[in-house]
């Protein structure tokens, strides 16, 4: 067996096209819909613990300031 020389992109750019029909984008909004609810169903505990990790504030210098604990 042989490496490939080439390598998949970092990214892929995804264009929807402009001239799908209703039916065709409809067909692919459930899909996507369907998509999405299988993956909730499958890991809905760690997405809501990653949407709790990227929304809590960072702290900040004046937050241990503002504790109430003496700062000695």
């Amino acid at each position: 067996m042989t490496k490939s020389t080439t390598s998949l992109p970092l990214t892929i750019a995804l264009q929807i096209p402009t001239y799908w029909t209703t039916e065709q984008a409809f067909a692919v909004f459930q899909l996507v819909d369907d998509l999405r609810e299988a993956i909730w169903q499958c890991y809905s505990l760690q997405i809501q613990d990653q949407y709790r990790d990227q929304l809590r504030p960072l702290p900040t210098d004046s937050d241990d300031e503002n504790s109430g604990d003496p700062p000695f």
